[in-house]
């Protein structure tokens, strides 16, 4: 294998720990995103229909300052300096479109997720790994919420890049 294809695809199961710190980075920047969307979303959802539902994204920006705290945590362990930048927050006078954006920006955290938890195991960073495990159960919570909000079945999850090459054949 060509040292240089292993460094340049981080969907690769094993990956350097500068790599990991890179891909940890923009899991941040996607944490500070959804921190800013569910507070800004929880405060200009109005109406009757969405009492509920903004008082559940308000509990939703804790939790997600939770995991950034979590995920700079990892990243300062594996010798990186944590990001400062936050991912663009999608804006919109239409409460269907803030919450269907909450809801694809979860689903793909927790696809996101799904791949960086292989990729620490195969590093051998099981901490790392299990404290992924537990964000992404909360995240599957909050798609689990938005997808009630809007009335739709949650949908199915997005499979890691590496799965999607393999042939049923």
């Amino acid at each position: 294998m060509n040292p240089m294809t292993k460094d340049t695809n981080p969907t690769d199961s094993c990956i350097t720990r500068e790599q990991m710190i890179r891909l940890l980075n923009e899991d941040l920047a996607g944490e500070y995103q959804a921190i800013i969307s569910y507070i800004v979303y929880s405060q200009v959802l109005k109406g009757a229909a969405y009492t509920d539902i903004a008082r559940e994204l308000e509990a939703h920006a804790g939790e997600e300052l939770a995991h950034a705290i979590k995920i700079a945590k990892q990243i300062d362990y594996l010798g990186g300096m944590p990001s400062v930048q936050a991912k663009p927050v999608k804006t919109s006078n239409d409460p269907i479109e803030m919450l269907r954006a909450d809801l694809e920006n979860e689903r793909e955290t927790v696809a996101r997720y799904r791949e960086r938890i292989q990729q620490a195991e195969a590093m051998g960073e099981f901490a790392l790994s299990e404290t992924l495990r537990a964000i992404i159960v909360q995240e599957q919570e909050h798609e689990i919420d938005l997808s009630s909000a809007l009335n739709i079945t949650v949908p199915l999850p997005k499979e890691p890049v590496a799965k999607k090459a393999i042939s049923t054949t």
